[in-house]
């Protein structure tokens, strides 16, 4: 028999890691500029240091965390300044995928933004709003999937990810701003769906600016 592959326990554990301490951060349960001291980090998830060096490396090149030499990490701050900086890059970087990317969607793959919509939906009615949010960025992030830039896909998924974070701790208009920004992703899709690229682009900035306008006034209210 020739030799196959050994299953490396540690993958799965740093990924098990990884996705603990991922919703943990998004869901505001550590402070900005929290330190995470790897030992206590490592007895608390019940895993050797090795696992867990790897998952804090993924969520900072998520930029989640920081990471800085002789020093634990830290959850990376988000500022009303970088939280709208992350949105400006979201609006360029959106409105240019679906541009690239609209003429490779097809039946599977609006399945797919089907569900993730019916999700979002599911969710606003039982008043799970970190499920919305979830969804809502598992739905920019299935836009960029179909494009064939890995590089960009990355960009993506690492500014909706820190804008997403970025409303949990920053806007108190979660719960107001859910149900349009839904409506807003079905207006996308239908567009989508024609294959309308202009007004799928309109629709697309529509919503990135409406994001915008969203945070700002939860900011005031705050």
């Amino acid at each position: 028999m020739s030799a196959i592959k050994k299953i490396i326990q540690n993958e799965s554990l740093a990924d098990k890691a990884y996705q603990i301490l991922k919703e943990e951060i998004l869901n505001g349960r550590f402070q900005d500029k929290e330190a995470l001291p790897e030992e206590r980090l490592a007895k608390n998830l019940g895993i050797s240091r090795t696992p867990l060096r790897d998952a804090l490396a993924q969520l900072a090149s998520e930029g989640l965390i920081i990471q800085q030499k002789g020093s634990p990490a830290k959850v990376a701050g988000f500022t009303r300044e970088r939280s709208l900086e992350y949105m400006e890059l979201r609006n360029l970087l959106e409105v240019y995928n679906i541009e690239k990317s609209i003429a490779k969607m097809d039946e599977v793959f609006f399945e797919k933004l089907d569900e993730n919509v019916r999700e979002q939906k599911t969710a606003i009615q039982q008043g799970t709003y970190h499920d919305f949010i979830e969804k809502d960025r598992e739905f920019h992030l299935l836009l960029a999937s179909v494009n064939q830039n890995k590089e960009l896909q990355q960009l993506i998924h690492r500014i909706n990810t820190g804008v997403n974070r970025a409303f949990i701790i920053l806007s108190k208009t979660v719960p107001q701003s859910a149900e349009p920004a839904y409506e807003e992703h079905a207006d996308i899709v239908s567009a989508l769906k024609e294959k309308d690229v202009i007004l799928a682009k309109n629709k697309m900035i529509v919503h990135m600016n409406n994001v915008e306008k969203r945070f700002l006034d939860g900011e005031e209210k705050g």
